[in-house]
C-alpha cells in the first residue's frame, strides 16, 4: 500500500511539510509506504476547461507540465494526501491547480480516484482552515473517495517553519488521522 502526498507550500520545509511527516511517521509504523510530491512553487497551470480530457479520455491532462506525472502517481496510490497551507482562506494556487485538473481527468475517465482514501492536511498561521481543509475535503468527495476522521479538524498552527511542531493538539490530531487513515487502508486494501 502507497500513500501520496502533496505538500502544496512554496516553503519546502514550512509547517505544512511538518504537519505531512506527522501523519507520514504513523503510517510507517503501520507499514504503509509514503511519498512526498513538493507541488507548492512548481509550474503547475489551473485548469483552461478545454475538455480535452473528455474526448481522449487517456487519462491525462493536455496541458504539458508536471501535472500528469502527479495525476498518474494518484492512480497508483491507495490513499492521498493533500496539504495547503492557508493563504487568504483558502487553499495555495499549485493545490487549486491540481484539485481543478485533476479532479476534470477523474472524472471524465470515469472516477479514477473512487474508493482511495483521502485526507487533507492544513496548516495556518491563525484563520481561515476551515475553509481550505473543506476544500480539499469537497475534491475527494466528489471523487468517491473515503475520508477518514481525527480527533479534530486535520490543522495545525504555526507562523514560522516548524512552529506548527509547538501545536500540541494539532499534532495529536495529525498523528489521529495517520493512524485513522492506516487502518482504513489496511481494511479495503489489506
Amino acid at each position: 500500500m502507497k500513500v501520496i502526498a502533496f505538500n502544496g507550500s512554496p516553503r519546502k520545509e514550512g509547517n505544512t511539510y511538518h504537519c505531512i511527516q506527522t501523519v507520514f511517521e504513523e503510517l510507517r509504523k503501520e507499514g504503509i509506504e509514503t511519498e512526498l510530491i513538493q507541488l507548492g512553487g512548481a509550474n503547475i497551470k489551473g485548469c483552461r476547461a478545454c475538455y480535452k480530457c473528455f474526448e481522449n479520455k487517456n487519462m491525462k491532462c493536455i496541458q504539458k507540465d508536471d501535472l500528469n506525472k502527479f495525476i498518474q502517481k494518484m492512480i497508483e496510490s491507495e490513499g492521498i494526501i493533500i496539504g495547503s497551507p492557508t493563504y487568504f482562506s483558502n487553499v495555495s494556487t499549485e493545490v487549486k491547480a491540481l484539485i481543478d485538473r485533476a479532479g476534470l481527468v477523474s472524472r471524465a475517465n470515469g472516477n479514477l480516484f473512487k474508493r482511495k482514501v483521502g485526507a487533507a492536511v492544513v496548516a495556518a498561521r491563525r484563520a481561515g482552515a476551515t475553509h481550505v481543509y473543506s476544500s480539499i475535503n469537497f475534491f475527494f468527495g466528489i471523487g468517491h473517495m473515503i475520508i477518514p476522521g481525527s480527533s479534530y479538524w486535520n490543522i495545525g498552527f504555526g507562523k514560522n517553519p516548524g512552529e506548527v511542531l509547538k501545536d500540541e493538539e494539532g499534532i495529536a490530531t495529525f498523528r489521529d488521522l495517520g493512524q485513522n487513515m492506516a487502518w482504513l487502508l489496511k481494511k479495503l486494501y489489506g
